[in-house]
């Protein structure tokens, strides 16, 4: 199995790159957020792959962290995700972003990937929840949300994103301010505190 590639970037096309190792072409699938930081053809790169085998070909996917590597691999173990969804989903969330989305219950941003429907999405942050601790996440690792009502805090972050926040920085603020008030905090009560904490 090929666990990791250093070689010169040879060609980066919509959901994949080149890299030439030694002369050899290895074609390697991608997120689009890895795509975007290989830099330009010709510069030295060094991925992290996960190699997939089925009867019908040989897949490999590349990461620049292990903690990307670490997501896709958990996303993959969930019925109804292959390869290509999970690339779909690292694409719009990083690491950090989808750990946290999963541990508030965050369905709407993964939905937002081509190819996740909200069933989907749903069964994601069912299945992989409280599987995120083995990740080795950055400082942006999720604040669990263990307070407050899943349709309240659905609704105060739909309220903030209403407001013009990134679904990021809606579901953190929703989470800190949910965390504070307690299970029976109301989705009015959970805006203004969130919005209080994100204007520190």
């Amino acid at each position: 199995m090929i666990a990791r590639l250093r070689g010169l970037l040879n060609s980066v096309a919509a959901e994949a790159c080149v890299v030439d190792v030694n002369g050899v072409g290895y074609l390697v699938s991608a997120s689009a957020r890895t795509l975007e930081r290989l830099g330009s053809p010709g510069s030295a790169v060094a991925l992290h792959i996960e190699t997939q085998v089925r009867e019908d070909a040989i897949q490999l996917f590349g990461f620049l962290s292990e903690a990307e590597r670490d997501c896709f691999r958990l996303l993959t173990s969930v019925q109804g995700v292959g390869g290509r969804v999970a690339l779909a989903i690292l694409s719009v969330l990083g690491p950090d972003e989808l750990a946290h989305a999963v541990a508030s219950a965050d369905t709407a941003s993964i939905a937002r990937a081509n190819g996740v429907g909200p069933k989907l999405a749903g069964r994601i942050a069912n299945e992989l929840k409280g599987k995120f601790g083995a990740v080795a996440l950055g400082i942006g690792a999720p604040l669990p949300v263990a307070s407050a009502s899943a349709s309240a805090v659905r609704d105060a972050m739909e309220a903030l994103a209403g407001l013009g926040f990134r679904p990021m920085d809606a579901s953190r603020a929703v989470a800190a301010a949910a965390a504070e008030l307690g299970d029976e905090a109301e989705v009015s009560a959970l805006v203004r505190l969130a919005l209080k904490k994100s204007a520190k």
